[in-house]
């Protein structure tokens, strides 16, 4: 099942399943807890990021060809940090460049989500999908002057900048993508096709994710797990490409969508 949540014409925020013929149905509940779907036809005012993030956790260098191109040795642990949920971002909203906090160099990064639906502590590898609601697109937009030069050696900083994490344009169940390790993944930028791989190339696989991820620590409904993203980053090209006012990036992920953004200055 394709899921999405959406704004209603009267300003309510609502959760949508999507027909074969492009139309939803309004959801009444929550996907995260007792819900059914109506067969009232849903008024899709605003199309909204599939789940308003808990927490957003982020793997880093987690393709071998990504850790590869960046020089990287492959971790032995998995690499984590965070987004703030500030940092969510709807389908078709901007992507904006920070400018109070200048940064000239702002990347690209497609990954699959990962969202969990239940109280998930110490999961083993085997159950891990069990504790999965589903899957989405997401862009793990990524200021790489902040990440590397300014952010005091940690990634956080030019990570979790407002907008940083769009994501969408649905949410695919988790028990129509049984593998989520064998799904084509691609980033879009003006028309020119930037990135394109798929997830088998992952270095810990979305169960080992999980279950590191959820040991020792308490991952609630509504987490977003970020899986890494693959070769052919902005900053790994020669030279660089980044993102710039004007630009459009789409993020496409075999059997889930295309989530697409402009790119904005921010205004100051």
């Amino acid at each position: 099942m394709k899921l999405i949540r959406y704004q209603d014409s009267a300003g309510k925020i609502h959760y949508g399943s999507l027909q074969q013929d492009g139309s939803a149905l309004r959801i009444e509940g929550s996907p995260f807890c007792k819900w059914e779907i109506t067969q009232d036809a849903a008024d899709v005012k605003k199309l909204l990021a599939p789940v308003e993030p808990r927490d957003i956790m982020c793997i880093g260098l987690n393709y071998r060809k990504h850790a590869a191109e960046g020089g990287q040795a492959i971790p032995e642990f998995p690499v984590l940090f965070m987004k703030n949920s500030g940092a969510a971002q709807n389908p078709g909203d901007p992507i904006v460049i920070p400018k109070k906090l200048l940064s000239t160099a702002v990347d690209y990064e497609c990954e699959l989500a990962i969202v969990i639906g239940k109280r998930c502590h110490n999961v083993s590898k085997g159950d891990a999908l069990d504790y999965v609601l589903g899957y989405t697109c997401a862009n793990d937009v990524s200021a790489r002057d902040w990440q590397m030069k300014f952010g005091g050696s940690q990634w956080c900083r030019g990570k979790t900048f407002a907008t940083f994490c769009p994501l969408g344009p649905c949410l695919v169940t988790a028990d129509e993508i049984t593998n989520p390790n064998e799904l084509g993944i691609r980033t879009i930028l003006n028309g020119q096709t930037m990135q394109d791989w798929n997830t088998n190339d992952m270095i810990f696989d979305v169960p080992t994710l999980i279950e590191f991820l959820s040991g020792s620590t308490v991952l609630s409904p509504g987490t977003v797990i970020l899986t890494g993203t693959p070769h052919g980053v902005g900053g790994a090209r020669k030279p660089p490409v980044f993102l710039k006012h004007g630009d459009s990036v789409t993020i496409e992920i075999d059997r889930i969508g295309a989530l697409t953004n402009p790119v904005l200055d921010e205004t100051i």
